[in-house]
């Protein structure tokens, strides 16, 4: 059984679409087109932050919103460039237990199945800060 299904079609350049059960994005070199890294760190950050939500709603933790950047580097050289480094900025808004949250945060990066395989080929750093 598959664990999700998605289509993506292309032209004979690098414009697509990709469409899931739940909407369509535009890829490639065309306006608003996400390239394959904008992908990868969107999933990272989106699994990430959905395994922070579960466990700070577990712990009955409370925020007005949060914001992630994410940015990475690629090997110098090499026939593959493979990731390298990944860093995850996190800043939570009006937090009512930093500490509590930063253990959230901790535990949703290693519970993230997306957030474990990039680790397997990147050093992921995560870095929270509260305002």
């Amino acid at each position: 059984m598959a664990l999700d299904n998605i289509q993506i079609t292309f032209d004979e350049e690098f414009r697509g679409e990709m469409v899931s059960p739940s909407g369509k994005i535009t890829l490639g070199d065309q306006e608003n087109g996400m390239q394959p890294y904008h992908l990868l760190f969107g999933a990272l950050g989106s699994c990430f932050y959905s395994t922070f939500l579960v466990i700070a709603k577990k712990r009955r933790l409370s925020f007005d919103k949060v914001t992630l950047e994410i940015s990475g580097s690629k090997v110098p050289d090499g026939d593959v460039r493979l990731l390298e480094k990944v860093k995850i900025e996190m800043v939570v808004f009006n937090p009512s237990n930093e500490k509590g949250l930063q253990k959230s945060a901790e535990f949703g990066a290693k519970f993230c199945s997306i957030h474990a395989t990039v680790s397997k080929v990147a050093k992921i750093e995560l870095v929270v800060t509260f305002q």
